[in-house]
């Protein structure tokens, strides 16, 4: 089905891929059009052997090999020069290429069989809530899509890790399941976060290719108003019930959840793995139980967070969105 255009969600260590041939670009043309995703943010290529970056990228550096041998298979995408013959679709235009190795079975093992290396962005609608479970892909794209390969929960819950190792040092474009300490760890200091254009991620020229995936303003967004409370949201689900809301509340650690009619609460781990596990499955959750808004209390500020924090930020509603009010 690969081979032959289609489009074929399938699971990964992360969160479930809507994958196409990375080398057919009217196939890599579909994921845009099927997810309604911008030109401009490019797709991540997923490759099952180290040897096979090289169809896809035109140099590997010394830099990216160390965190191959470190972090491959994995969820660590590495920012890359951009092989010629990889259609520019992949890469939105830009001059690098985001490539992964999954470590994932399923995954793997899709991508040797079909032979060729697989550009693939979350499984869901652009800028909603990523799928982490076969039902999820089924809520945004069944009927838009070819295939869904069920493998289960998808175990880590968050995107990967994106670093662009183009640059001296390397610059972390998107945090994820691999942190920023591992990394330095592994090959010294690392730049950033910031956007391509030298912005804060998702701020800077609205035209020009993003470096990676990830980095729009707004982004793992539920369909309804999600707002991060600065302390403990429990005041501020109540409010939101007593304003007329169906209100969804993701407590953490050791919050006390209580029974209020017309509030809906999920207790959250207060272990920042499991919490990255199980934050989508409980976007997705809310949504179906017909919420309204969406209060989340915020965990702890500090890097084992960091990726929970980002995401976070990214599908909390905008000061000046009218839905706020």
């Amino acid at each position: 089905m690969l081979r032959a255009g289609g489009l074929v969600a399938f699971p990964t260590e992360t969160v479930y891929g809507l994958g196409a041939n990375a080398l057919d670009e009217s196939a890599v043309a579909r994921i845009f059009a099927t997810k309604g995703r911008p030109p401009r943010n490019p797709l991540i290529v997923h490759v099952a052997e180290v040897e096979d970056v090289a169809r896809v990228a035109d140099a590997w550096p010394e830099v990216a090999a160390r965190l191959a041998e470190r972090f491959w298979p994995g969820p660590l995408t590495l920012v890359l020069p951009k092989h010629s013959d990889l259609p520019s679709v992949v890469t939105a235009g830009g001059a690098t290429v985001a490539v992964r190795l999954p470590s994932h079975p399923l995954a793997r093992a899709l991508i040797r069989a079909a032979g060729v290396p697989i550009a693939a962005p979350s499984a869901n609608l652009s800028t909603r809530i990523s799928a982490t479970r076969a039902e999820h892909v089924l809520r945004w794209l069944d009927g838009r899509i070819e295939l869904v390969l069920d493998g289960g929960p998808a175990s880590g819950g968050l995107e990967s890790t994106v670093l662009d190792v183009t640059c001296s040092p390397p610059r972390l474009l998107r945090p994820g399941l691999v942190s920023p300490g591992a990394i330095e760890a592994t090959i010294g200091g690392i730049a950033g976060p910031t956007s391509a254009n030298g912005e804060r991620p998702g701020r800077g020229n609205e035209t020009a290719p993003l470096r990676s995936p990830g980095l729009l303003a707004r982004h793992y967004a539920p369909s309804v108003p999600l707002t991060c409370a600065a302390g403990d949201g429990r005041e501020q689900a109540r409010a939101l019930v007593c304003a007329g809301f169906r209100a969804g509340w993701l407590s953490w650690g050791g919050e006390a959840g209580e029974e209020l009619s017309g509030l809906t609460v999920v207790r959250m781990p207060g272990d920042p793995a499991a919490y990255a596990a199980q934050f989508y499955a409980a976007l997705h959750a809310l949504e179906a139980a017909g919420v309204e808004r969406i209060i989340v209390s915020l965990p702890p500020r500090d890097e084992a967070w960091l990726a929970v924090h980002d995401r976070l930020s990214r599908a909390a509603i905008d000061d000046n969105d009218p839905l706020q009010g």
